[in-house]
């Protein structure tokens, strides 16, 4: 399957987190681990798909239990030796297909909430959360996330706040939150978050509902 240069390619998965390759040969999805430090969000499937070998701009959308991740990137042209060895690419496993592959430069978010053993956090009160951006393993030198921005609903996506970020390491951020009332977030906290990095390349992140409140 050859995709066109700028398709806007719509990936629907039944995953959290889908590990995009792009190589030059026939489409195939491979298990793998990778995973997305959020409760309740699975791992997510290692996706080898066909590209054009000339540089374009693509946008990969993937969903699983109401989360929902687009990321937009630029897919360089991909060479031999490219990938890990701890991540190979499709033809070199089966020996089916010796074609070039590297890992795409997907931006993945990992979350810690802070939240008490039930999964809540206080209501009408400031909350700090903590998110990790990272990437695949990858050969060659990975790009900085330069900015990360934070919004809140309450009211289950109709409206959104934003929230006050500041950068607290290497492609660590932290988002303080300002809880409303319990009665306020009945359906608890959403999140929203959209983080860019040193290539142009983007990622936001819908979660529906975050945590809820106590």
């Amino acid at each position: 399957m050859t995709a066109p240069q700028h398709l806007k390619e719509t990936y629907t998965m039944n995953t959290g987190v889908p590990s995009a390759r792009r190589r030059r040969g026939a489409l195939a999805v491979l298990a793998a681990a990778a995973v997305l430090a959020l409760s309740g969000c699975k791992g997510g499937d290692l996706v080898s798909y066909d590209l054009p070998a000339k540089s374009a701009r693509y946008t990969f959308e993937a969903q699983t239990d109401g989360v929902k991740t687009v990321w937009e990137y630029t897919s360089a042209t991909a060479t031999k030796n490219g990938a890990p060895s701890l991540s190979p690419c499709m033809g070199d496993v089966l020996g089916s297909n010796k074609a070039a592959c590297r890992p795409e430069p997907l931006i993945f978010l990992r979350y810690d909430f802070d939240l008490a053993l039930d999964n809540t956090a206080p209501a009408g009160k400031k909350h700090e959360i903590t998110v990790v951006a990272y990437y695949q393993e990858s050969l060659t030198a990975l790009p900085k996330v330069t900015s990360l921005k934070a919004e809140t609903t309450f009211d289950g996506g109709r409206t959104w706040h934003p929230a006050t970020t500041r950068a607290a390491g290497k492609d660590t951020f932290t988002a303080t939150i300002d809880n409303p009332l319990r009665d306020k977030a009945p359906g608890g906290v959403g999140l929203r978050i959209s983080a860019t990095d040193s290539q142009g390349d983007t990622v936001r992140q819908t979660i529906p509902t975050a945590y809820t409140l106590r």
